[in-house]
């Protein structure tokens, strides 16, 4: 349980996410809607129902000026995310194509081979270190090779991108101006991208297929592109890194949950839900009210910002039973994740392919493992771990 009696200065971000599931705890038990004195004030949501509501109903809770809080810093809205009806449906539909089942299908054959192949390494490293960094090693690189590719971001390209996610995501609430920086290269990156397709580059994936698309009638503008491209980058790298790392730190200091999915891997499809549902990586997403309305008895008035607060809706005890256990044999187990309604994630098909992939290739080629250190639970910094030498 939280020690602090109320959640005047509820934070999501940083070393707040330490012991942000005691404050969701207290969320539930005597505020389930409340307001915050960080990033210029908001209101947070925290009941599963009341944030599911507010995602079926985009006339009430608009994402502009940005979803996100605090917003990446960059001049433009990220498209779709930060885009209302009725323009949102336009953009949103030019990417529906690329993500479905099907077209995820197609990829599986390579993300079985790269995680196949970036075990390995690991074992490798095993074998001439007592510690390594999943990670560095694993976790990281494979959503960014799966996606890269997806996208169209050229091969040779993909060592810089680390640097970019930690320096936009991770620093902006700490040093905007590094986060600031790191947007404005990432923006250069993508205009230099589109330039090279359009004088007869090696155009392809989704931003090859933007390249081509129109929307309304007419092709996108270089911001609409760039805006895209920001996104996509933003979106595919990191959150998918932070689901795998995740899932890795819960399995090392699990060695039960470690050996049934050794044994039973048709479980790990379930196991992986359920890290999402307990620690995903988006533990909340930005609105703006745009009529005076009441929450679980609270008004908010028109204008002010509000949070709904995904991971303490996934841990909320009227609608899960022992919210907080992760109990990875949990089954029929719906969740926020992903978001809902016209917002939901567009990547959600990939996300969770690229997460059962992994765990099953690395659950396969490396022994049992603990934390060779003490690790937070959240983000996509190290994950240093030591073999234990049972398999």
């Amino acid at each position: 349980m939280s020690d602090r009696h109320d959640l005047a200065e509820f934070d999501f971000h940083g070393k707040a996410l330490d012991t942000i599931f005691d404050d969701y705890e207290t969320m539930h038990e005597s505020k389930p809607v409340g307001h915050s004195s960080k990033y210029g004030g908001f209101w947070y949501i925290s009941k599963s129902d009341d944030i599911f509501n507010a995602e079926q109903d985009p006339d009430t809770w608009a994402v502009g000026p940005s979803m996100l809080l605090p917003s990446f810093g960059t001049s433009m809205p990220l498209i779709p995310i930060d885009i209302d009806p009725p323009a949102h449906a336009g953009f949103r539909k030019l990417l529906l194509p690329m993500f479905t089942p099907m077209a995820i299908n197609k990829l599986e054959p390579g993300m079985h081979t790269t995680a196949e192949q970036l075990a390995g390494e690991v074992q490798t490293a095993f074998q001439q270190n007592d510690v390594v960094d999943v990670s560095a090693a694993f976790a990281r690189p494979y959503p960014t090779i799966i996606f890269s590719r997806l996208a169209g971001y050229p091969e040779a390209d993909w060592p810089m991108f680390d640097q970019w996610i930690d320096d936009i995501i991770y620093e902006r609430t700490k040093s905007p101006e590094k986060a600031e920086a790191a947007g404005d290269d990432l923006i250069a990156y993508v205009q230099r991208l589109i330039a090279d397709m359009r004088n007869g580059g090696s155009g392809h994936g989704i931003m090859g297929e933007l390249l081509d698309a129109q929307v309304d009638g007419r092709p996108l503008t270089d911001d609409e592109l760039i805006s895209y491209g920001y996104l996509l980058f933003l979106a595919g790298l990191d959150t998918t890194a932070w689901a795998i790392r995740s899932s890795l730190w819960y399995l090392a200091g699990n060695k039960e949950a470690q050996q049934l999915l050794r044994k039973e891997s048709d479980r790990i499809p379930d196991a992986a839900e359920e890290f999402l549902r307990t620690l995903s990586p988006v533990q909340a997403m930005a609105r703006t009210c745009k009529q005076d309305t009441t929450v679980s008895g609270q008004e908010i008035k028109a204008g002010e910002r509000v949070v709904l607060v995904f991971g303490a809706g996934n841990r909320d005890p009227e609608v899960y039973e022992k919210p907080n256990d992760i109990d990875i044999t949990r089954e029929n187990n719906r969740h926020l994740a992903f978001g809902g309604g016209i917002h939901r994630c567009l990547g959600s098909n990939l996300g969770r392919k690229e997460l059962v992939i992994s765990l099953e290739h690395f659950l396969a080629t490396i022994p049992e493992f603990e934390l060779a250190e003490d690790a937070p639970w959240h983000g996509v910094g190290s994950l240093r771990i030591r073999l234990t030498g049972g398999n």
